[in-house]
């Protein structure tokens, strides 16, 4: 399960070095506005997916991967928020 969160995390890391044309993950991570906007459009639509009992893990997954990729562009470590939540 983690995996899978660690494979996002690669492939950001990977496409910042050696980007993809026409790629939505090096638009993420080259477009900081858009980015953000792209996370928080999606924590809205997890809200309601929540909130009205249809497609939350679909829009759970798509918080996930925008907000790993939001993380990226940013520089912020994923090891560095995982070491805060173990404090």
């Amino acid at each position: 399960m983690l995996k899978t969160l660690e494979d996002l995390f690669e492939l950001a890391r990977l496409r910042k070095i050696n980007p993809v044309s026409e790629s939505y993950t090096n638009k993420l991570l080259n477009d900081k506005s858009f980015s953000k906007e792209k996370v928080l459009e999606e924590i809205n639509e997890l809200i309601e997916a929540v909130e009205k009992n249809t497609n939350k893990i679909h829009e759970a997954a798509d918080v996930f991967y925008h907000l790993i990729m939001y993380l990226e562009a940013n520089d912020v470590e994923v090891e560095e928020v995982m070491l805060e939540l173990n404090n």
